[in-house]
């Protein structure tokens, strides 16, 4: 418990802070717009390049741990398309559905890899990097194309989908990062310096953002979307994950790490591609504060159920 709460707090704080700037010192929304872009063309494709960079995928369960991942992230895709019919009957539009969407599916790599390093060591970093290379493209992918087909206020074609995804630079910064760490291309101290950098920042920078768009007199006020948003992600995601973990035939350490990686909350980049694709940006910045909020009783019961 102590362990998961060390690496949510500062999520959480980060979270706040961001709140109190929005309100005090950084008012202007051209401000925030620019951290949002920088956030979303730079740092964060850096912090992804990085860490696939410097993964030790050689003696991890790949197929194991990431097939586990992916079809979880898969299903759980899958299922929220299948509901968007009756989702849509119950008031909720395009870009609310985005972001039930991307709050169902998404992942927050700061915590999941916090912890898994926490509690495992270089073997739970390398097993949450698996896991990571599983998830992101996937879900980048799909919350691209969902974004494109219901949060634009014109249906787009699928060629334009499929340029949409091609340009997300979250995906791109997956393919680079997996391909030099494959091909063991030699990078210069001096990239890992500035690397190291650029994705430390863009964690803190990426929170600000997200409490910047916070909106805290409807936090309370639950909607049919954020109930979902959060249901979705903490409760079931954890149980599809850790279901396909046994029956993959995890155990120990590796069925730990795909709980851990299966009950984190959503990751706030995942606002900042709301907030640059048109999808419901407020809901969004709900669901993660209280994903994150009720991480801290979540994540631990799904580490308990299997240690």
């Amino acid at each position: 418990m102590a362990v998961v709460i060390a690496a949510l707090l500062p999520v959480f704080i980060l979270i706040v802070l961001g709140v109190v700037l929005r309100h005090s010192l950084m008012r202007l929304d051209t401000q925030w717009h620019g951290l949002e872009r920088l956030t979303y063309f730079v740092l964060f494709p850096m912090l992804l390049i990085q860490t696939l960079v410097k993964a030790d995928l050689s003696k991890v369960p790949v197929a194991g741990v990431g097939g586990a991942l992916l079809l979880s992230a898969l299903a759980m895709s899958l299922l929220c398309l299948a509901l968007r019919p009756a989702l849509a009957r119950l008031g909720i539009d395009g870009p609310a559905f985005t972001s039930i969407f991307q709050g169902a599916t998404r992942w927050q790599t700061y915590v999941a890899l916090s912890v898994s390093a926490n509690l495992f060591g270089e073997v739970g970093l390398a097993l949450a990097s698996v896991a990571m290379v599983a998830i992101i493209p996937l879900v980048n992918v799909f919350s691209v194309a969902v974004l494109a087909h219901y949060a634009s206020p014109e249906k787009q074609s699928a060629r334009a989908i499929v340029m949409t995804v091609i340009r997300n630079p979250l995906i791109w910064a997956c393919a680079i990062g997996l391909a030099i760490n494959v091909l063991h291309l030699p990078l210069p101290k001096i990239w890992h310096e500035v690397a190291d950098a650029l994705g430390r920042s863009s964690l803190a920078i990426g929170l600000l953002v997200t409490g910047a768009g916070l909106q805290l007199k409807g936090l309370l006020r639950l909607s049919l979307g954020a109930t979902l948003g959060v249901a979705f992600k903490l409760v079931l995601m954890p149980v599809l994950a850790l279901a396909l973990a046994v029956w993959f035939g995890l155990s120990g350490t590796n069925l730990a790490i795909v709980a851990i990686c299966g009950a984190v909350p959503t990751s706030p980049s995942a606002y900042v591609l709301a907030r640059q694709m048109g999808g419901d940006a407020p809901l969004l910045a709900q669901i993660i504060t209280l994903q994150t909020i009720l991480a801290a009783i979540t994540m631990p019961i799904a580490i308990a159920l299997v240690a």
